[in-house]
């Protein structure tokens, strides 16, 4: 009998020392609190019903023995624009999360931003709190958003106007016999793989002060290089009468890409002017079979073409810079590329016409030896030719002093732009191209991009842009 009553006095003294051993494994002083990566997660602008991207911040215990968070939690609970992954947990409240000495744990937030009818862009808070130890510690959410005109499929507007951007998703389709017309100013953003395709017409007109953009429509500014974000413009055969002018397009796959295989119909045409394509991870402008009108326009750092010219057609190139200086991996084909023929993976051939494909005053430069590339298959018509130009090439594989394809043709010189590696194609004091352009041509563009003129010295300057004293 004695014996069973000292195991009953035995039982609760170990569970008194083991209770004390577990309040001793954590540091239980009021002074305790937690270190933060950082005091407030940004984000730039989001657009209403399409999540963000995902931003962190780490959250560390700086003791030499664990801490209990006794409650981490959003400040709005469940009327908050924000989403948290607390160390892998989906959750928007968690509670008594243990935190080892000297560990730490990544907090996750994604936000989406409510329509509001609204033009401008609206600001949405929140916050993250920490209970541990009886203090309050809490983290800042602070996002931009940004209403949108969302398309998404046919579009049955005829004009789009510049109050608030327009958001493509799942890509969006100009139907045959329609025609759509974007005001000066338009922002158009392009989600994930969108593309914008035209079957009947498409007419952009910006202007200097205000150009049209298109981009895609993640606006971090870890994004704003990166290609290959979005599609591009479509345009399939049938759709005539197309014109853009100041219209910038960034970091998508393809900028522009006209025509298609097994069609009957006309192919496509393009008057394009004032207009500047950069960061494309296939091609600046891509065409097949179709009609290209372009001037005082920039093409610029993409992954394999600046202008790629297959399948014949006629093109006329004046007063443009293509350069490419792609540094995300390493391009082997030529900026310009000029073919009568397509070859569809090896399971179907391609061949047409090549009317007319003119050069003029223009700059064809880039990081590789050849920057200009042909290739013609059997007999036919295939018409080029280069006037005025600066090309970069090997002049021991491509003889540019043939008249029949090349008129006062300068080759391999640097054209001196003030800084091709931040997309700043200007041209300096002493650049090579300054005052060697055809006149004639000059007078068919009598201004440049950003409206200098080309007839004030003694010759035009070869490329989009004139050097003016004002710049």
């Amino acid at each position: 009998m004695r014996w069973c009553i000292k195991q009953i006095w035995i039982i609760p003294g170990i569970i008194i020392l083991l209770f004390s051993c577990e309040k001793e494994r954590f540091f239980t002083g009021d002074s305790g609190s937690l270190a933060f990566s950082c005091d407030t997660v940004m984000f730039d602008t989001v657009f209403t019903t399409i999540g963000s991207t995902t931003k962190h911040f780490q959250v560390k215990n700086p003791y030499n023995k664990a801490l209990m968070i006794s409650e981490i939690y959003l400040a709005g609970r469940e009327n908050s624009n924000f989403r948290l992954n607390i160390d892998g947990v989906k959750a928007l409240q968690l509670e008594n999360v243990e935190l080892p000495a000297g560990d730490s744990i990544y907090i996750f937030v994604e936000v989406t931003v409510d329509p509001q009818n609204q033009n401008s862009p609206l600001v949405v808070k929140d916050s993250v709190v920490f209970i541990t130890n009886g203090n309050f510690q809490d983290i800042d959410l602070v996002a931009w958003g940004q209403d949108v005109h969302l398309i998404n499929g046919e579009i049955t507007q005829t004009q789009w106007i510049n109050d608030k951007p327009y958001l493509v998703y799942n890509s969006m389709l100009i139907d045959s016999m329609q025609k759509l017309t974007l005001n000066p100013g338009v922002r158009v953003h392009f989600h994930r793989n969108s593309t914008m395709y035209i079957m009947g017409t498409l007419e952009i007109h910006g202007t200097i002060d205000e150009p049209v953009i298109f981009q895609g429509d993640r606006l971090e500014s870890e994004y704003a290089e990166i290609p290959g974000q979005w599609g591009g413009l479509y345009f399939l055969n049938g759709s005539v009468g197309n014109i853009i002018e100041y219209l910038e397009i960034r970091n998508g796959t393809t900028g522009l890409h006209l025509g298609n295989l097994y069609s009957e119909k006309e192919p496509p045409d393009l008057t394009i002017s004032n207009s500047i394509i950069t960061q494309m991870n296939f091609a600046g402008i891509s065409a097949i079979n179709a009609k290209i009108d372009a001037y005082n326009c920039v093409i610029a750092n993409c992954g394999f073409y600046g202008i790629v010219l297959t399948t014949g057609g006629e093109y006329e190139f004046s007063h443009c810079t293509v350069s490419n200086n792609w540094r995300y991996f390493n391009r082997v084909t030529p900026t310009v590329l000029i073919t009568n023929y397509y070859n569809l993976n090896d399971t179907a051939l391609f061949t047409g016409e090549l009317k007319k494909a003119t050069f003029g005053n223009c700059i064809i430069y880039g990081d590789l030896e050849i920057e200009i590339g042909f290739d013609k298959m059997d007999a036919g018509i295939f018409i080029y030719y280069f006037d005025h130009c600066l090309i970069k090439v090997d002049d021991s594989k491509i003889d540019v002093s043939d008249p029949k394809w090349y008129n006062n043709i300068f080759i391999n010189n640097a054209p001196g732009f003030i800084a091709a590696d931040s997309m700043n194609f200007q041209l300096d004091s002493c650049a090579f191209v300054l005052d060697k352009g055809s006149q004639e041509i000059g007078i068919r563009f009598p201004n440049d991009i950003l409206g200098y003129s080309r007839t004030n010295d003694a010759g035009p300057d070869i490329g989009a842009y004139e050097r003016s004293e004002d710049q």
